[in-house]
């Protein structure tokens, strides 16, 4: 009887552990903003993208369906696009990534437009940040999802408009000519998501 309620005890605790490391990093994922995303969590106000089905999807468009739907600027729309796209190219290969390019042209132009992020302190007096900032320093998973969230705050922007940006995208994507590009898009946002 002894053994079994050790091995009940000892089952109970392994499996509560697992639980709040898995509620941990949903915790962290949400802080970020990049917690679990569903097709309809923005009400994207995608104009005329019915009406012209067979047209190629651009950056372009892809900017100013940003600037519409979340009531952000031009300069916020391609510099956060930009940080997500540079999130995915880092997580993709290098053909997988020339893929996508070809099929949303001027990829590599928002990619440029993401602020630089290089030269701002890490401190930070969000305690929450500050965790973040040093959990960045032995992974390079937590260091580019931390690296998306602060070029988004650098652009005046909350991290909780991440996920906003990544679902607005997969919807002006969501056209029979923009299929691959959703789906390499998809693909590299995997990792942060899995």
């Amino acid at each position: 009887m002894k053994k079994l309620m050790v091995l009940l005890t000892i089952s109970t605790l392994s499996t509560s552990v697992l639980a709040q490391e898995i509620s941990w990093l949903d915790r962290l994922k949400n802080l970020v903003g990049l917690g679990e995303i569903k097709e309809q969590s923005v009400a994207v106000k995608v104009q005329n993208v019915d009406a012209d089905v067979s047209r190629m999807p651009s950056t372009t468009g892809l900017v100013d369906m940003l600037t519409s739907a979340l009531n952000v600027n031009t300069d916020q729309a391609s510099g956060g696009m930009g940080a997500i796209l540079n999130y995915v190219k880092n997580n993709v290969s290098t053909e997988q990534f020339s893929q996508l390019a070809k099929s949303l042209p001027g990829v590599d132009g928002l990619v440029s437009k993401m602020p630089d992020i290089s030269k701002l302190s890490s401190g930070s007096s969000d305690s929450l940040s500050g965790l973040l900032d040093k959990a960045a320093e032995y992974s390079d998973s937590l260091k580019s999802i931390n690296d998306v969230k602060k070029q988004f705050e650098a652009l005046g922007l909350k991290p909780e408009m991440i996920s906003d940006f990544i679902s607005s995208a997969q919807s002006y994507l969501d056209t029979e000519q923009g299929q691959q590009a959703k789906k390499m898009l998809t693909d590299g946002l995997g990792k942060l998501f899995g």
